[in-house]
């Protein structure tokens, strides 16, 4: 959607965070609703590490949305980090998403992010998401048992998958916002560098790619981001960095194939991104228990 030129008395515009549980589909949905992909997603839990900003261009509405990471009782230091991260944007927004997973919830996190709740003085529309994979009748019962509670301005249930749902969310997110002016251009979709997606599509790849322990002891940085005028062509070196060479062999595979399949699949989203061709270059490096190391955490950007 393109904002239209607005009368700025009837214009609203306001911060909408997406909180939830790890692995609920609130990257899913962000990219959903935007119709782009900016943030990385998995099947696997904790897959968002960083907040993610994304930007809905209404006729008389602008949505300036805030992926967060998954919250939960964290306990390594990266994953406190990460909660704390999620948890602080709540106190800073216009209007909270709660996502839920209506098929199978997680209700000892989605306890931890409500008692978060109940200290702001915010507006909280309840998202069911993932309505495809239960039956009818269920629903209509979990909508009537959470709206009873009057904990939530609305029910909305959703498939951020499939797209149902969708439209009617955006209507009840643009009725609670308040009125203002636009906050970015009508271009824009998000304030992220293409640098920082590049490493988040290398880092989602490697999620989707390798299983067990891998993807939570990955983090990727791109040392080099070049674009060529001549040859049309955007030159890319990054680094996927482990923290033990065991790991190191896991990412690289037999003859080089793992780490192969990681570029292909990541150089396409990339390409696909920048609407140019690129040529993506990969290095394994470890940097040892990098996800309890305060200064290796702060290097790459947590």
């Amino acid at each position: 959607m393109i904002i239209a030129e607005n009368n700025t008395d009837t214009f609203k515009s306001g911060f909408v965070a997406i909180a939830g549980a790890p692995n609920v589909g609130k990257s899913t949905l962000m990219n959903r609703i935007l119709g782009e992909k900016i943030s990385i997603t998995s099947s696997k839990p904790q897959t968002t590490r960083n907040r993610i900003l994304g930007v809905l261009h209404c006729p008389n509405a602008q949505l300036v949305f805030i992926d967060t990471p998954g919250i939960h009782k964290a306990r390594s230091p990266l994953n406190i980090r990460i909660v704390d991260t999620a948890l602080s944007i709540l106190g800073d927004v216009d209007l909270i998403l709660l996502v839920t997973d209506v098929s199978e919830p997680d209700l000892k996190s989605e306890e931890v992010l409500k008692k978060k709740l109940q200290t702001q003085n915010k507006p909280v529309l309840l998202v069911l998401n993932k309505i495809d994979l239960i039956k009818k009748s269920p629903l209509s019962e979990i909508i009537e048992n959470v709206s009873a509670r009057q904990l939530f301005e609305k029910v909305v249930p959703v498939s951020a998958k499939q797209g149902s749902g969708i439209d009617e969310l955006v209507q009840s997110m643009e009725a609670l916002l308040p009125p203002g002016p636009p906050f970015f251009p009508p271009e824009s979709l998000t304030d992220l560098p293409e640098r920082f997606i590049a490493a988040e599509m290398i880092r989602e790849k490697v999620f989707r790619l390798t299983g067990q322990e891998i993807p939570y002891a990955t983090a990727v940085t791109v040392d080099r981001f070049q674009g060529d005028e001549e040859t049309a062509l955007v030159k890319i070196d990054a680094s996927i960095h482990v923290e033990r060479d065991s790991q190191k062999g896991i990412i690289i595979g037999k003859n080089g194939a793992k780490l192969k399949q990681i570029g292909t699949a990541a150089r396409k989203e990339i390409e696909k991104m920048l609407g140019a061709r690129v040529f993506l270059k990969l290095f394994v490096r470890v940097q040892k228990n990098w996800s309890s190391d305060t200064k290796a955490l702060r290097r790459f950007g947590y």
